[in-house]
């Protein structure tokens, strides 16, 4: 990634280069194309539709400007609007045109530098997106491959299918709200398989009344669950004999939780089978399980990070990956005044928040990050807030997992402690 310097995307735009700009859409895309200087080589935008022979004319399209203005070398741009420019992106790079893309940000607040206009079009938003690309403000998408494509999806799939779960419990403890309070008082988790396998066969407070504890508790003796027996049968059923919950619409308050429990037994299930997939595609990637024997790090937290960063080798060091991950630290500052240095948050949001959630559970169950914390945050000089500590650590565990994955060393808690910076001054201190 050393060809993603500021420098590196200008020069990549020479004399014997086109400029493509293209503006994606769901069924047609436009494109314009430029020399280096920004001069039109397209009488009009070019339409056409995303489809196998739409994308054969725009490479017909591309090369007859090329042969015509004597072009060597062909840069094409889009911005990432939404998942419509994956096929047309995989298209060009399989076709040795490597696409590039601008930030829709850009686009939107420099599409007035022409004519002072607002104005958005299919004619306008190819020619601003060609002049980013002239002006060397774009970036290098990455397309993953093989394993790390499947990965990504199925990292995507776990996310939603875990979104849909979350909701879903959600839903179900509205329903313990309206109908059945006194169910929490019983399971703190509200989805205790015990207590789902009771509210299949008596949902309401009067029908767990009706079924009486022998009942209960022989519908738990037949499925052999343990743990579970008359006395928490008896505290059910007293709950639900003092229950304050409505009485009113009781035949659809049945059909609602039946379906709830349906629902949610069906995403788990789901959810299982896409984790299974994913700890075998984790086993494939060398060194990867390695990063499991860190205490603190589970399967969910490498294999999100995989997903999320791809191939490690493709960054020249962990610093680009805490910019990827929209850790990089920006500065607020001008003249005199110097203000506070936060997070750029600009980066794959999914992989902060992993990296933030791992922090959080490193600093409770790893000892050697615990220790790395507490320096952090009640060091003398420049001490730093809890959530800016947790901040720091994210990164100490990028470059962990960076030398790891690249050097293919193991992970060893005495280096990792020996690498805490500690001035002379409290050591003088001591």
């Amino acid at each position: 990634m050393k060809s993603n310097t500021q420098n590196a995307k200008i020069e990549a735009v020479t004399e014997n280069t086109l400029v493509v700009g293209i503006d994606v859409g769901s069924e047609f895309h436009y494109a314009r194309a430029f020399d280096w200087r920004g001069i039109e080589f397209s009488r009009k935008p070019f339409k056409f539709s995303n489809t196998e022979p739409g994308f054969t004319e725009f490479k017909a399209w591309i090369l007859h400007i090329q042969t015509e203005h004597d072009k060597d070398a062909v840069v094409p741009g889009m911005e990432p609007t939404g998942h419509y420019w994956f096929n047309l992106g995989k298209f060009l790079q399989d076709n040795g045109m490597k696409p590039v893309l601008v930030n829709p940000h850009h686009v939107k607040k420099s599409k007035e530098l022409d004519d002072n206009n607002p104005t958005k079009n299919d004619r306008k938003d190819p020619k601003v997106i060609a002049g980013l690309i002239k002006d060397g403000r774009y970036s290098y998408p990455y397309l993953p491959d093989g394993v790390y494509a499947d990965l990504r999806t199925a990292s995507n799939l776990r996310f939603q299918m875990q979104s849909e779960l979350t909701r879903i419990q959600n839903r179900i403890s509205r329903w313990f709200s309206i109908y059945f309070p006194e169910y929490k008082d019983v399971y703190g988790n509200p989805d205790a398989k015990s207590g789902m396998m009771i509210l299949k066969v008596a949902p309401l407070p009067e029908d767990i009344v009706t079924l009486g504890v022998e009942g209960v508790n022989r519908i738990w003796r037949e499925a052999k669950l343990k743990a579970v027996g008359i006395k928490r049968a008896k505290t059910l059923y007293e709950a639900a004999e003092h229950s304050i919950g409505s009485r009113e619409g009781s035949t659809a308050a049945r059909l609602e939780i039946r379906m709830l429990l349906e629902d949610y037994e069906s995403r788990a299930t789901r959810l299982q089978e896409i984790m299974t997939l994913i700890e075998t595609l984790v086993k494939q990637i060398p060194m990867a399980e390695k990063l499991l024997e860190i205490k603190g790090v589970g399967i969910k937290t490498v294999s999100g990070f995989l997903a999320e960063a791809g191939d490690i080798s493709r960054f020249d060091n962990p610093k680009q990956l805490q910019k990827l991950a929209g850790l990089a630290i920006k500065e607020n500052s001008s003249g005199k005044h110097k203000g506070e240095t936060t997070i750029t948050k600009r980066g794959r949001k999914r992989l902060r928040y992993l990296l933030f959630e791992v922090a959080m559970s490193l600093v409770a169950k790893n000892p050697e990050f615990a220790q790395l914390h507490l320096y952090y945050t009640t060091r003398r000089i420049n001490p730093l807030k809890k959530m800016q500590s947790l901040m720091a650590v994210a990164c100490k565990l990028i470059r962990i997992f960076y030398v790891m994955l690249t050097k293919q060393v193991d992970y060893d808690p005495q280096k990792m402690i020996s690498d805490i910076r500690r001035p002379e001054i409290y050591q003088q201190a001591a």
